[in-house]
């Protein structure tokens, strides 16, 4: 705002020129906005950055709540000097948002690891076990050894010093990329299943338990990718 353009343009009685300097004022707003929540969220990091931790992995898990289809987790390090403006947790963000970060951690992150954890395993062990397996899963497969865990909500049986974050995908950038990583991941998991069980909708309700879902189970029953243990597909075992 403080460009010499800016004044002559203040001066422009034209309806045109100030309806773009308006525009102009909000898109630096918004701009400002989306650099301070960045900061905000890099907090922990820098924290850790200054305990001389010098790969900090941030980690987290979708699809506790579904009816079908795995648990996955993702784990992210991201670069120290290079910043991905915009992350935020993944349920927070629409679909394209979440695709283009996605894009965006894929390029830039210094190591992402995935953990998959299948419906038979969480039948065996519950979903918050399977969760726990998933995130030790995805950690255990990133090609840099992490120095430090920030964790979503969870505190994980590894010998590397951690951090458990009660909502961390809101207030830590590593953990809010590994949350997109592990959303876009599933996400796209499920609509491969989708093809291969057609009539649940698991290509737009990613396996949860929606009304056409449910529909499905009352018409076609269950499939290989339905958790037994849940309710109310437990209802359908024959």
């Amino acid at each position: 705002m403080d460009d010499p353009l800016i004044d002559v343009l203040r001066r422009d009685e034209r309806k045109g020129v100030q309806q773009a300097l308006l525009a102009f004022k909000k898109r630096l707003k918004k701009e400002a906005l989306i650099q301070e929540k960045y900061l905000a969220m890099s907090q922990f990091e820098q924290l850790a950055y200054k305990q001389g931790y010098e790969w900090i992995a941030g980690i987290d898990e979708v699809g506790r709540g579904p009816l079908a289809g795995p648990v996955v987790a993702a784990a992210v390090i991201l670069p120290r000097n290079e910043q991905i403006l915009g992350l935020n947790d993944s349920k927070q963000l629409s679909e394209k948002k979440r695709e283009l970060l996605y894009d965006q951690i894929q390029q830039k992150a210094v190591a992402i690891g995935i953990g998959i954890i299948n419906e038979a395993k969480i039948d065996e062990v519950n979903i918050y076990e399977a969760s726990k397996l998933a995130m030790i899963q995805a950690v255990e497969k990133l090609a840099v050894t992490p120095s430090y865990l920030l964790i979503d909500a969870m505190t994980l049986n590894l010998s590397i010093p951690q951090t458990k974050l009660i909502k961390g995908d809101a207030r830590s950038i590593s953990i809010a990329a590994a949350s997109i990583i592990a959303k876009v991941y599933r996400d796209n998991l499920m609509k491969k299943y989708d093809q291969l069980y057609p009539g649940y909708g698991f290509g737009h309700n990613a396996g949860y338990g929606t009304k056409e879902h449910l529909k499905g189970l009352a018409q076609q029953g269950i499939t290989p990718i339905h958790r037994k243990t849940f309710a109310p597909v437990k209802n359908y075992l024959v």
